[in-house]
């Protein structure tokens, strides 16, 4: 599996916190289409609102605090953290977007190379790590120590921001043990901030929507 590019600033290089240079700061793997501009923020519910801009600004990034965003599928959850992830490249901070399930496929191929630690070092240079869809992946105990691993070693050094299907009452499916459970949600949650998307599901209102448009009478050419 290929290595992920470092950061701008280098793998796993001390140093102090802050943005880097807004010229060189990048964030891979966040989509072009998941921005701030192409948000529908009034249909998210009035707290996220709320809670937005000031995530948009990156304090939470300097005091390594977590961001959590939880919602059945299709409430926006990637897309608001996505439009996240590309604030803070504006501002200057090194974001890395990456599914859940390629995660943990990269920190255990990397164990298995024995290469794990010169892995999380390399991820230690992401000033923000963008973790999507954490619920979907259902590891068995090998997997789960690696990621279990990777929380804990950003754990009030660096930030995350997590989406998730799951709430933490069901993270016994992706962490198998109540101890190593307890543990994750423990360092997940300290210093965390939750966003609750609700309301009904983006993609099924858009679907309705074009149902509608394909039931609605067409004019004849010259109608008026």
């Amino acid at each position: 599996m290929p290595a992920l590019p470092a950061p701008t600033g280098g793998a796993g290089a001390e140093r102090a916190p802050g943005p880097a240079d807004r010229a060189t700061a990048q964030g891979l793997g966040l989509s072009t289409d998941k921005t701030l501009a192409t948000l529908e923020q009034e249909k998210l519910p009035a707290k996220v609102r709320r809670q937005l801009p000031a995530l948009c600004e990156g304090g939470f990034v300097e005091r390594a605090e977590n961001v959590l965003a939880f919602g059945l599928p299709g409430r926006g959850k990637t897309h608001v953290v996505s439009a996240i992830g590309h604030e803070l490249v504006q501002r200057g901070y090194e974001v890395l977007f990456i599914p859940a399930v390629l995660l943990v496929q990269r920190l255990l191929s990397a164990k298995k190379s024995l290469l794990l630690e010169k892995e999380l070092r390399r991820l230690d240079g992401y000033d923000a790590v963008i973790i999507d869809d954490i619920g979907y992946i259902q590891q068995d105990r090998e997997e789960m120590e690696v990621l279990f691993t990777f929380l804990a070693q950003r754990y009030e050094r660096r930030s995350v921001l997590i989406t998730s299907n799951l709430v933490f009452s069901q993270w016994d499916r992706i962490f198998k043990d109540a101890m190593t459970t307890a543990a994750a949600i423990d360092r997940v949650v300290h210093h965390a901030l939750i966003l609750e998307l609700t309301g009904e599901s983006y993609r099924s209102e858009k679907a309705r929507s074009r149902e509608t448009a394909d039931k609605a009478p067409r004019k004849a050419p010259g109608d008026e």
